[in-house]
């Protein structure tokens, strides 16, 4: 059986590599990401994906799912060492961290790999900047039975501390697709799939759409939203009424909205 390693030191290079994860760079090229949470792993060890490197503060309770968790990075060929709450903190950058944290290989984010027809509905959000919206939609998905999460051009990067922490868990179960606007709408237009933008030009009330699987709803970014070109290729615009002095919601609140309207409308297959 192999056996833990303990690490003492913040100067360690273990820790240095892990505490570089946050950085986007470090992540792009190291290809690889860092969680934290036994409730987080544990979605990720249900659903096959095993952190390559299990990393637990030495003053943690014992618990069955720790337990399972070290054992299946062990049967992977992973490492698992163990490092004090305060050294722990500095790799998380949180005060209080949780008892465990893990570094994840990245997925696979093409678009070829994805199946227009697994799931009636997807989200697709355009230049979402926050990790805190990403890790939303990444909750909405698996709570409707999305096919996934596509973002498109230049979005706040999934695998970041924060958007892997905001999706609880929802970053291990949904598939992420990344892609530029020119390379969606060609693969989307190669089969079948209903685009529906969020917007207000021209649009039909979101509770009276003729919804059709498999349906993608294109949410935009946070303060410009969509592109009137992106708008344009939609093959159906739906409007959320504001019924008080707000101009627009919340783009993961927008998008889990029309997200279980189309659900109701659609129905589960």
């Amino acid at each position: 059986m192999p056996e833990r390693r303990v690490i003492t030191g913040f100067s360690n290079p273990t820790v240095k590599f892990m505490r570089a994860l946050r950085d986007k760079k470090h992540r792009r090229r190291e290809q690889r990401f860092l969680a934290e949470g036994l409730r987080l792993l544990t979605d990720a060890r249900e659903c096959g994906k095993v952190p390559e490197l299990l990393a637990m503060a030495t003053n943690r309770e014992p618990h069955p799912l720790l337990t399972a968790l070290e054992d299946a990075v062990f049967a992977a060929g992973g490492d698992v060492v163990e490092m004090d709450e305060a050294v722990l903190g500095k790799v998380t950058g949180k005060d209080n961290p949780q008892a465990v944290a893990g570094v994840f290989a990245e997925f696979d984010t093409s678009l070829a790999r994805l199946d227009q027809t697994a799931a009636p509905i997807w989200l697709v959000a355009q230049a979402l900047r926050d990790p805190g919206n990403l890790g939303t939609m990444l909750r909405t998905c698996d709570a409707v039975g999305a096919g996934g999460l596509i973002l498109l051009d230049d979005c706040t990067d999934p695998f970041s501390v924060e958007a892997v922490r905001a999706s609880m868990g929802a970053v291990f179960t949904q598939r992420i697709a990344t892609a530029r606007w020119d390379e969606f709408i060609g693969w989307l237009r190669s089969g079948p799939g209903q685009l529906v933008a969020a917007s207000l030009r021209d649009p039909t009330d979101y509770r009276e759409a003729p919804y059709a699987p498999p349906c993608f709803l294109l949410i935009g970014n946070e303060s410009q939203g969509l592109p009137a070109a992106y708008e344009a290729a939609c093959d159906l615009r739906v409007r959320i009424p504001m019924l008080g002095r707000a101009d627009s919601l919340n783009a993961a609140v927008a998008g889990a909205v029309l997200a279980y309207e189309a659900l109701a409308r659609i129905g589960r297959p």
